[in-house]
C-alpha cells in the first residue's frame, strides 16, 4: 500500500485526496470541485486506479483570467495495494467529492487441490464361473 500512499502524495497541490483502510477494503476520497459524474471517469485496470476528471468553469461576462491556478483536468494513475480487488471497486460522486471503494481480496488466492484416490486392482482369490457366481468348490471341507 505504500506505493498508493506515495502516488497520492505526488498528486498536484490543487488535488486533495484521502486514503482510508478497513479490514474489508479501501476508500479513496478525491476532491474534484466543479467535476461531475458525467465529466469524470474511473477505471480499474492492470493493478491500478485511473481517474480522469474535468471540471466546468465559467467566466462571467466582461471578465477574463488574470491568473488561473485551478486546473481544468485531472489525470491520475494510482497503484492498487496488492491485496485490493479492483474488479469489485465502486465509485460515487457527491458535490465534487469522488469516493472510490475498493474491496480487499478474500483469502490469499491459493486453494487446496483435492487428491482423488486412484482405483487399485485388488487381487481376488475367489474364482467365478461363467455366470459370475463364486465357485468355492476348491475350498477344503474341514
Amino acid at each position: 500500500m505504500s506505493a498508493l500512499r506515495e502516488a497520492i502524495r505526488d498528486l498536484p497541490d490543487a488535488v486533495f485526496a484521502d486514503l482510508l483502510e478497513s479490514d474489508d477494503g479501501y476508500v479513496l476520497v478525491v476532491d474534484l470541485p466543479g467535476a461531475s459524474p458525467e465529466t469524470t471517469e474511473v477505471l480499474a485496470e492492470d493493478g491500478r486506479i485511473v481517474i480522469e476528471g474535468r471540471r466546468e468553469k465559467g467566466v462571467p461576462d466582461g471578465f477574463r483570467y488574470v491568473r488561473e491556478d485551478r486546473p481544468l483536468f485531472l489525470d491520475a494513475e494510482l497503484p492498487l495495494p496488492s491485496d485490493a480487488d479492483g474488479s469489485g471497486a465502486d465509485a460515487e460522486m457527491d458535490r465534487g467529492v469522488l469516493e472510490v471503494t475498493i474491496p480487499k481480496r478474500t483469502g490469499d488466492g491459493s486453494r487446496t487441490i483435492p487428491i482423488d484416490e486412484g482405483e487399485v486392482d485388488a487381487v481376488d482369490d475367489t474364482e467365478t464361473d461363467d455366470t459370475g457366481a463364486a465357485d468355492n468348490s476348491n475350498e477344503d471341507d474341514a
